[in-house]
């Protein structure tokens, strides 16, 4: 059985006592006509022009002593004092607006001892006067400063339930009623009891929730445009409006009367409950009702026009105070919101990737936003932390949230009940928070929140707030007053109005972000691309400077009268010094580098027997990896421009280099050519001469002084001292080859060739023959090379890493498997040959020799032996 509970009578289902529905069409901008009676505790007159047109009759009649049915059509003035209509009208002029009221307290309106408490409001056209007879009361009445005194202790309260709580007990000091409540309407317009001040040994009604139609838009309206209502007896008289309707057609609206009488539902609603009074005040929060003070009292109670007066200014600032607090909330939600835009600006606006600071990104939303799981949508890739739905779940959640309203945040505390397949991840993810972070509604940052299960005692069932009554669809109120509770699941937290105005400050923090690394991207993917253009030109240029180079070679070593084994064997080095001369200059190793062994590599590589006639002196120094490649290029270009028109281009000619820091740090670089060709200077810049001229002072800064004269070119460079340090670094290493006697180096048994170039493989082919290996077998793809090993007991494999479309990880990894003796030949650089899933295997760079290939596989057997 559940416990027997009052619930708390606010509803006021029907508002007109005609029996007309009421027209809501327009009810958000346009006066609510509520019709027909008054209250016994006030008389109502209606003028227009200064003539009486309406009135509620018997009660007129009783309380200002005049025949009712005199009164209408009668000039005002016959009826009432010259004084009282010139003071009304005096009040009249200061009201602002057609929504407020002007009022008299305690004025002596027939000069005769009686003295009524008077309101005065604009209808229309029309001017309604609303008379309430007021008792004589001893000494002074200062009700304003009781309200002033209340509403300081209020104000102390920096929390929203304690400030509540506060103003309910200084309410109920105030009004005097024996219970005081402060209902706040939710988010879904359910309304729920968050404070409570009432007389000993009664019931409590905190922590009820009530339907969103217990109070119906109409009312809701009213409530905004007429901040106090009292009932003071809910048995008591009421009196008709004479006549019903005005002699334009319309009837009077009552909507700001402070007697207006209320639905006899209403009255039977409070019957039900044993109420014999209540009074209802607005809570109003930026033009908008927030809640009510909802007051009740067991007897009736009439409190006269200038204590509700009082009570409605207590009304009114106490929403002052509730707009402070909100304030000062919302102005500390932003505050802490900006610093979460800095922060994460600084972490991600240098083009990270989201995804990849999930974890940092999360710490910091959820110091502003409470959530239990968070995931990264972006270009199709999914990344969660925390409770969240899988990546597969969450495919059919963005599409739904790509049908929600672009470029808005999106929140639900229930996402089952926006999105069917909501409850698969239910457990994991109840309510979620969606910011869209880009400019389509495709990727996003979403908040989780986990299932909250709770138990909400509504004020009766809220499936069934009302019935059918004897009037067809007219609404009777509820005889039952059992608490109902419902134990609601698939919710959690609902996501407050901070939460979501600081989730919607974050999604344009993130847009900026998100646009800015675009923007960056495509900035940097454009100069990318201009300089992979200019980069392919330039390939394009010393790829053919170096196949004609090569040509070069081969030609110059004809005709030297040594045999062809010794011409192969020359040819073999010199083309290999001058591939290792282009690895250092290409190689992505990007650490410090000899000076030497650059200006000994690129002599070495270009100049062969004539390297001796170039004299380099001074002390070695490093150079860092940008001043490496400027000065490689500058290198080169002084060499081959020296060796094809300078002083090495004959017989005689020398070449003098000196290397010196100064004293200031910076470091100058000397050539002088002498003894060569008669030098004149270029009619024009080629790319040869600009490289030499022009790259030291755009790339680094530094100086360049070039000089063509008659008897040599002469160059000087001076390098700045960030790029240059004493010489520690190791170096780079030669061209020569590797002289490691490996004469004992043999072969036995079957080999295999992987390699994907036919040419090569028939070279490697011959070498490992030559070595002793037979038969020797090539492939040429991994599937051919499985193949192969399952057929035959190799003792020795050489594989190339990369096979156009594919590696030779998986063979490596049989020839492991097998104890096969194996080597890989690759042609980048050494740190670029490292592909994670290959084995650690020895590499033999290429292009390589049978010298070369020799001494490895004596390193390998060695090795092998060692262990």
């Amino acid at each position: 059985m559940r416990p027997k509970r009052k619930c708390l009578p606010l509803r006021d289902p029907d508002p007109t006592l005609a029996g007309e529905p009421v027209d809501l069409s327009n009810c958000d901008r346009e006066p609510i006509h509520i019709l027909g009676h008054v209250q016994d505790f006030g008389c109502l007159v209606a003028v227009s022009a200064d003539w009486i047109i309406a009135h509620a009759s018997t009660n007129c009649a009783d309380k200002l002593g005049f025949d009712a049915e005199a009164m209408i059509g009668a000039p005002f003035g016959d009826i009432f004092p010259s004084g009282l209509a010139h003071d009304l009208r005096t009040r009249m002029q200061t009201l602002a607006n057609q929504n407020a009221s002007a009022r008299l307290f305690s004025y002596p309106v027939f000069g005769d001892g009686r003295r009524f408490d008077v309101s005065i409001h604009a209808s229309g056209h029309l001017t309604v006067l609303e008379f309430e007879p007021r008792a004589d009361e001893p000494g002074d009445r200062d009700d304003a400063a009781q309200v002033q005194g209340l509403i300081a202790r209020v104000a102390r309260h920096d929390e929203m339930e304690s400030m509540a709580r506060e103003a309910a007990r200084g309410l109920k000091l105030l009004c005097g009623f024996d219970r005081v409540m402060v209902y706040r309407f939710e988010e879904d317009d359910t309304g729920t009891v968050i404070a409570e001040a009432a007389g000993p040994g009664m019931e409590s009604f905190l922590g009820l929730r009530y339907p969103a139609s217990d109070i119906p838009k109409q009312a809701r309206a009213l409530y905004c445009r007429n901040m106090l209502r009292l009932i003071a007896d809910v048995d008591g008289a009421i009196h008709p409006i004479i006549p019903d309707v005005m002699p334009n057609g319309d009837r009077l609206d009552l909507s700001l009367s402070v007697a207006r009488a209320v639905s006899p539902i209403h009255l039977e609603y409070l019957r039900n409950m044993g109420v014999g009074a209540s009074m209802s005040v607005s809570i109003l929060r930026q033009g908008k009702l927030w809640g009510l003070f909802a007051c009740h009292h067991n007897t009736p109670r009439y409190i006269d026009f200038e204590k509700r007066s009082a009570v409605e200014l207590f009304g009114q600032l106490f929403n002052y105070e509730l707009a402070q607090l909100e304030m000062n909330e919302e102005l500390q939600q932003a505050d802490k919101s900006r610093a979460l835009h800095d922060r994460l600006m600084v972490k991600v606006s240098s083009g990270v990737d989201l995804a990849t600071t999930l974890d940092t990104i999360g710490a910091d939303i959820e110091e502003v936003i409470d959530f239990d799981g968070i995931s990264i949508y972006s270009n199709g890739h999914y990344v969660a932390q925390g409770p969240a739905p899988t990546a597969e779940e969450f495919a059919g959640l963005a599409r739904f949230l790509n049908t929600t309203q672009a470029g808005h945040i999106y929140s639900t505390d229930c996402i089952s009940a926006r999105y069917a397949k909501g409850d698969d991840f239910v457990e994991r993810a109840a309510g979620m928070l969606a910011l869209p972070i880009s400019r389509q509604p495709r990727d996003y940052i979403v908040l989780f929140r986990r299932e909250l299960v709770q138990t909400v005692s509504w004020a009766g069932n809220p499936d069934k707030p009302v019935e059918i009554g004897p009037h067809g669809s007219r609404l009777t109120p509820r005889k039952s007053f059992e608490a109902w509770q419902e134990v609601v699941r698939g919710r959690c937290a609902p996501w407050t109005r901070a939460e979501r105005r600081a989730a919607d400050a974050l999604r344009v923090t993130l847009l900026e972000v998100v646009l800015k690394i675009a923007d960056e991207t495509n900035a940097v993917r454009k100069r990318a691309q201009e300089q992979q253009e200019l980069l392919i030109a330039e390939l394009n240029h010393r790829v053919r400077n170096i196949l004609n180079l090569i040509r070069s070679i081969v030609a110059q070593g004809r005709g030297s009268g040594v045999s062809i084994d010794e011409y192969c064997r020359v040819l073999d080095n010199r083309i290999y010094a001058l591939a290792r001369a282009h690895d250092q200059l290409t190689g992505t190793k990007w650490s410090w580098v000899s000076l030497r062994s650059l200006i000994d590599n690129e002599i070495t590589a270009f100049l062969m027997e004539r390297a001796a006639r170039v004299s380099v002196v001074g002390d070695d120094v490093d150079l860092s990896p940008s001043a490496f490649t400027c000065l490689a290029l500058v290198v080169h270009e002084l060499v081959t421009n020296s060796a094809k028109y300078g002083a090495l281009s004959n017989e005689t000619g020398t070449v003098d280099m000196a290397i010196a820091r100064r004293p200031d740090g910076r470091l100058s670089i000397t050539w002088r050519e002498k003894g060569g060709p008669a030098v004149n200077a270029p009619t024009r810049r080629g790319f040869g001469t600009t490289i030499i001229e022009r790259s030291v002072p755009f790339e680094l800064k530094g100086e360049v002084d070039v000089r063509f004269k008659v008897t040599g070119m002469e160059a000087d460079f001076v390098i700045p001292e960030s790029y240059v340090r004493e010489g520690a670094a190791t170096s780079a290493g030669t061209v020569a080859a590797d002289e490691e006697a490996a004469v004992d180096v043999r072969l036995d048994g079957p080999a295999l060739v992987v390699e994907d170039n036919l040419i090569i493989a028939m070279d490697a082919s011959d070498m490992l023959g030559d070595l002793g290996a037979e038969p020797v077998i090539t492939a040429s793809r991994v599937s051919d090379a499985l193949r192969e090993l399952d057929a035959h007991e190799f003792t020795f494999a050489l594989l190339d890493v990369n096979l156009g479309e594919e590696t030779s990880a998986a063979v490596a990894r049989a020839c492991a498997e097998r104890g096969i003796l194996t080597l890989m030949a690759t042609g980048y650089g050494a740190e670029e040959a490292a592909v994670e899933d290959l084995p650690d295997l020895p590499t033999l760079q290429k292009p390589y020799t049978s010298e070369h290939l020799k001494s490895a596989i004596g390193k390998a057997q060695k090795a092998a032996r060692g262990k």
